[in-house]
């Protein structure tokens, strides 16, 4: 691959390195220059670009990070189109990701230009979850660089093992002074772990803290259909001769393994009886938080062997400490949300209009930006920033007079990612949130934003809420102010979809009726359909 500056002239064919602004004109990294391009820079008066261009044995970064995605794609992984370079990996299905470490490892190390990222082996996922990513560092790779990677991963690398186990028995042990709230507890929260595999509790039992009782109790929840059960004993086990390992033996069942190098989880006991897996909980099973009994219930709700030597290997990394994606018990009770704002992205090109800005089209004598932020202004949330970036000068004069506070994206051309990025910065610390409107939406209105915004409710663990129509998700999406860091880090153009699926047991949807939440504005027919519906015409 050549690399260097030339003349706009000569980077006809070239790919563009650097995003170059000259007044009007923006020139996006990675685009390819043509005649056009040439014209436009040269009208500028650029001198100089630097560009890369492919040679005789080259493959472009998109189509090799393309190929070597499809190769490791295994059973239930989608790959994405390939764009400036990575092709990201999504799930297909919820259930649990399974990564061939060596083989990932292996592809890392072929080419310094070739990259393969993935989630954590094992980590539970659901449908629409960004899995993975290929990425490819320069602008091209040697053709024999990406055949090395396909050939070092002759088979699908990453893949999701759905969750197969659906019906689960759980016996509780008892001794005096155990409260039947803190069983009621226990089994609700047991009931909120198994819901994301679409797993439930088929058969309880709740019997003293003796062997015999408790192995009756074992072959009667398993004779009941459970494929899997779960004992949470009275008091914790503390050695292989204990009540539960002692009762599960009882039964003709095997102790597999008797504790685990994960904090808190310790005392976890996994077996199998009837050709089913038994667990004997650790006491911080009874808690949300986050601890090593998700980690193998998990596993096993998808039918995923855990053999002593996973289990033995969970130690670097078991030190586990609070997770967001659960709500946790305090010693201050949580104060309920009373700030949040309202950011609007106005800064996009509306590339898919034939020229023309979208938000200045008028809709009944008012540019389409104005509705929206019209709308965001006579709702709850406050202040509201726009941020601006195509056109910045008509889009703030189409907005003269209102009381919002504009923030300019001059990275705007790199996409949704880079406006996310400049209106959370620009976030007052006093924001518990932020509720992200998109400039295109002008049937979003005040109404259905201040049912969103009262969704969010800390103490339930409600941190993200989501507007839901017949069962699809659209916008605009509410996010409490921990999210921030991790919407400050989102690229591209695809937005922060992936932090949803991430977190699903923060996310609360918000039924709607019609379909304004779905419905953004993109081409010319679009914007006539919704203008028709908005003027009744």
């Amino acid at each position: 691959m050549k690399f260097g500056a030339v003349a706009p002239k000569e980077a006809v064919g070239a790919t563009a390195v650097h995003t170059i602004r000259q007044g009007e004109l923006v020139l996006k990294k990675g685009t390819l220059i043509g005649p056009v391009e040439a014209a436009a820079l040269e009208a500028a008066g650029i001198g100089h670009v630097v560009v890369a261009r492919l040679e005789p044995g080259d493959v472009s970064e998109d189509t090799a990070a393309a190929d070597i995605a499809s190769a490791i794609a295994g059973e239930g992984v989608h790959v994405d189109r390939a764009f400036t370079g990575r092709a990201n990996l999504f799930a297909q299905t919820a259930g649990v990701l399974v990564v061939e470490k060596e083989g990932i490892d292996r592809l890392n190390r072929i080419d310094e230009a070739i990259t393969v990222a993935t989630l954590s082996a094992y980590k539970p996922v659901v449908a629409g979850e960004m899995i993975a990513t290929v990425k490819i560092i320069p602008f091209a790779v040697i053709a024999t660089a990406r055949d090395r990677a396909l050939a070092a991963a002759p088979q699908p690398l990453v893949r999701i093992a759905p969750y197969r186990v659906r019906k689960v028995g759980v016996v509780s042990t008892l001794l005096p002074g155990l409260s039947p709230k803190v069983i009621d507890k226990t089994l609700k929260i047991t009931a909120e772990r198994l819901s994301p595999a679409n797993a439930a509790i088929v058969a309880e039992r709740r019997v003293p803290h003796e062997r015999a009782a408790l192995a009756r109790a074992l072959g009667e929840v398993l004779k009941q259909g459970a494929e899997l059960a779960i004992v949470f004993g009275a008091s914790a086990i503390a050695d292989r001769r204990d009540v539960i390992p002692a009762a599960l033996e009882a039964i003709g069942g095997h102790i597999d393994h008797f504790g685990m190098p994960v904090d808190p989880g310790n005392l976890l006991l996994i077996g199998t009886a009837a050709g089913h897996p038994v667990l004997g909980a650790p006491g911080c099973a009874r808690s949300p938080k986050e601890n090593g009994f998700d980690w193998v219930l998990m596993r096993l709700l998808a039918g995923l062997p855990v053999p002593r030597e996973d289990i033995t290997g969970m130690g670097v990394g078991g030190l586990l400490m609070e997770i967001v994606t659960r709500p946790q018990p305090r010693e201050e009770p949580v104060q309920p949300v009373q700030n949040i704002a309202a950011l609007v992205l106005a800064a996009g090109r509306s590339s898919r209009m034939g020229g023309s800005n979208k938000l200045l089209a008028e809709i009944g004598g008012r540019p389409l930006v104005r509705i929206v932020v019209e709308q965001a202004l006579a709702s709850r949330a406050k202040p509201v920033i726009v941020v601006t970036g195509h056109q910045r000068e008509r889009v703030e004069g189409a907005l003269s007079g209102l009381p919002v506070q504009f923030v300019h994206n001059q990275d705007f051309a790199e996409g949704l990612g880079s406006s996310l990025r400049a209106g959370i910065a620009a976030l007052p610390a006093r924001a518990d949130g932020a509720i992200v409107c998109l400039g295109d939406m002008p049937q979003v209105d005040a109404a259905m934003i201040d049912r969103l915004v009262g969704a969010i409710d800390p103490d339930k663990g409600a941190l993200i809420a989501v507007p839901s129509i017949d069962g699809k998700r659209g916008n605009p999406v509410v996010w409490s102010r921990r999210f921030f860091p991790e919407l400050m880090a989102v690229e591209g153009d695809i937005g922060a979809r992936h932090l949803i699926g991430r977190y699903s047991e923060a996310v609360v949807e918000v039924p709607l009726a019609g379909t304004a939440a779905l419905t953004d504005i993109d081409t010319p027919e679009a914007l006539e359909a919704v203008r028709a519906e908005l003027e009744g015409t």
